[in-house]
């Protein structure tokens, strides 16, 4: 048999997925009677021209040995794969230690290092400070009605870790093996079917929580052990070695000691108690660059227009953006983009400290929200604040966090601004026709009362800029909701080529380590750390 890449199937028609199989053995001119399998494996939108806007697709193709593909192979459509299916090399384990290995934080990094270890017959404990995924929803849901905000479990805390309530975007720029075991991993936990070949797939967060519930019951039915409700407070080191980690349950306030030689500091962007605790034991740290802003809101069915015309033929799914503005700011480079667009989506509330504003931007499955939101960030480096602490970052982010705190009224509330007004530095007054989603609540303001200089003047041109690219960016009535500070860790806790911290078994690991940004990314890294533990690097 031979196995076939079949590439630039160009559909102009709305089909179900099963009838991609005919139309591409027409165009190659196969009779589907020699087809003993096949797999999408690609599916992208072409909407450069908007009066011929089309699908894409690549399939894999497994055909019989007695069909001649001597003419087939010679279109450079058509790449002849390995007449084989390659199977995976398993992990060799080397590691020989009777202790388990303690992972600090059920976000993806956390989750993907607990599987692999499991899947190797690495039994570890699996330590979160909030709760079980569905228990966080209820809390989650309960600060939106509310405003009554649980530091433990929120947004940003919790199994799933913020990525559950989000768009659920698994888009990464690494060009990595492992990206192709994440995809599967989440479809085999319950991931609809397309996110392995759609171009640009998400799980969006309705599915997210029955997955990580799923991938949660498969990690203990495999030996893995979570301890929810549970703080890690400190470590016990001896001679620059790990040797336990020192908990606290926040139900019975007991404290917990995990004796352990390996553990994995998977804890996110937003764990600022521990990376006061890291700092104070001296693990080496170092501050990097991230992104702060404000998120923007604007009528979907604008965004559709703007990116598939008028009157597109096609059924297309809500439409999304990617933009970037280079420009300068006193002399120096400065940097605005959109990140974390949400078709169809809301603006969340996210904070996970009292008395701060942070926002995020969350969509569905099915993208079916009135509204397309998406942050618009400045880029933010160490010369940006004071001092020479790496934590410093860290503080800048709370400041700013509560800045909007009180600008919103100091009830969680968030400050808005109408985009003409923003542009024009003036507080709004009313709301337009894009009606904003944040709950619990909005105050109008004006966000460059709080927003640095530079950042403010850079999101204006910023914005300024987008709109030539997108008819509409800058519609007077566009809301901005301030503000959004924790796309990125503004902090790195080095590592070494085993993965290691400056502390003999510890593993920085994923999104807040400074390792990762994004699901797909974090879940790799924590597959590489799970490896290092393993033995195999």
């Amino acid at each position: 048999m031979s196995i076939l890449r079949l590439e630039n199937i160009k559909i102009r028609k709305d089909i179900s997925d099963s009838e991609v199989l005919a139309i591409a053995c027409n165009i190659f001119n196969i009779s589907e009677k020699y087809v003993i399998d096949y797999k999408i494996v690609k599916k992208s939108i072409d909407a450069r021209d908007k009066n011929d806007i089309f699908y894409n697709y690549s399939i894999i193709v497994t055909l019989k040995d007695d069909f001649n593909i001597f003419k087939l192979v010679k279109n450079k459509n058509v790449v002849l794969l390995e007449k084989a299916n390659q199977v995976a090399e398993k992990v060799k384990v080397l590691r020989t230690s009777s202790k388990k290995p303690v992972i600090i934080g059920a976000g993806p990094a956390g989750l993907f290092c607990a599987l692999t270890l499991v899947e190797n017959g690495i039994k570890p404990i699996i330590v979160e400070q909030g709760k079980k995924v569905e228990e966080r929803k209820k809390d989650v849901d309960t600060f939106l009605e509310s405003g009554q905000l649980n530091t433990l479990s929120n947004v940003q805390f919790g199994e799933g870790g913020a990525g559950t309530f989000s768009d659920g975007k698994l888009t990464t720029n690494l060009h990595s093996p492992l990206c192709r075991i994440v995809i599967d991993t989440f479809v085999k936990f319950g991931a609809p079917e397309q996110i392995s070949y759609i171009n640009k797939p998400h799980i969006g967060t309705d599915n997210l929580i029955e997955i990580v519930a799923n991938i949660r019951k498969h990690i203990i039915e495999k030996g893995g052990e979570f301890l929810f409700n549970t703080k890690a407070e400190d470590f016990v080191i001896e001679n620059n070695q790990i040797k336990a980690v020192i908990c606290t349950s926040s139900e019975s306030k007991e404290q917990i000691k995990l004796d352990t030689d390996a553990v994995v500091l998977a804890i996110g962007h937003s764990s600022r108690e521990m990376f006061e605790t890291l700092y104070e034991k001296e693990v080496e740290m170092a501050r990097k660059n991230f992104s702060v802003g404000v998120r923007i809101e604007h009528k979907q069915e604008m965004i559709n227009k703007s990116q598939y015309g008028e009157n597109p033929k096609l059924k297309l799914p809500p439409a999304e953006y990617k933009l970037a503005y280079h420009g300068t700011y006193n002399g120096k480079e400065r940097s605005c983009y959109t990140f974390c667009m949400c078709p169809g989506g809301v603006v969340m509330a996210s904070s996970s400290e009292e008395g701060t504003i942070v926002t995020n931007g969350m969509s569905t499955f099915a993208r079916d929200g009135g509204n397309a939101n998406s942050a618009i960030l400045v880029n933010i480096t160490p010369e940006d604040f004071e001092g020479d602490s790496p934590l410093a970052g860290m503080y800048f982010q709370r400041e700013l966090e509560e800045k909007a705190f009180k600008l919103g009224g100091s009830n969680y509330n968030a400050p808005i601004q109408r985009v003409e007004d923003f542009i024009n530095n003036r507080k709004s007054t009313f709301i337009g026709e894009v009606k904003p989603t944040y709950r619990p609540g909005v105050t109008l303001a004006n966000l460059q009362e709080i927003l640095p200089d530079f950042v403010a003047e850079t999101l204006k041109e910023g914005i300024e800029y987008f709109d030539k690219k997108i008819k509409g960016f800058a519609n007077p009535d566009s809301i901005l909701t301030g503000v959004e500070t924790r796309s990125s860790s503004p902090i790195t806790i080095k590592r070494n080529e085993q993965k290691m911290a400056s502390i003999i078994g510890m593993y920085p690991c994923g999104e807040g380590a400074g390792y990762a940004g994004g699901i797909m990314s974090a879940a790799i890294d924590g597959i590489k750390v799970a490896n290092a533990i393993l033995g195999t690097i």
